[in-house]
């Protein structure tokens, strides 16, 4: 019977987070918008508020290519960070966990095959 209370604090404890979880945040906004200045003007409805009128279009179109840049940083960045541990604990591991990180690295050196024939890492 004990085991079956502890059980139900573990639940009661989530339930209480996730309450505070959701009310905290309301709770900090609303007061916010209770103690924040309100004096509402054209001007601040307008694009910009540094004091010059806004002319043109203030959407940028930006190659694409850059973004793509960027995504192939970030899956080879997080390579990194799973190749860490499992070098850090190679010995425990064995020979298993060797054969398993090899596939991972061939599937990441694949998809970087695949970008470069594609001609994404030229950067111009």
């Amino acid at each position: 019977m004990d085991l079956l209370n502890v059980y139900q604090n573990n639940y009661l404890i989530v339930f209480i987070f996730l309450i505070l979880g959701i009310i905290l945040p309301i709770v900090a906004l609303f007061f916010g918008k209770l103690l924040r200045p309100n004096k509402p003007e054209e001007a601040k409805y307008t694009t910009y508020e540094s004091g010059v009128d806004p002319f043109g279009d203030s959407r940028v179109q930006f190659n694409i290519a850059y973004y793509i840049f960027a995504l192939m940083f970030v899956i080879f960045d997080v390579e990194t960070v799973f190749l860490y541990p499992w070098a850090v604990a190679y010995e425990k591991l064995g020979f298993f966990a060797l054969i398993e990180m090899l596939i991972f690295v061939v599937m990441l050196v694949i998809g970087l095959i695949y970008a470069w024939k594609k001609k994404v890492l030229k950067w111009n």
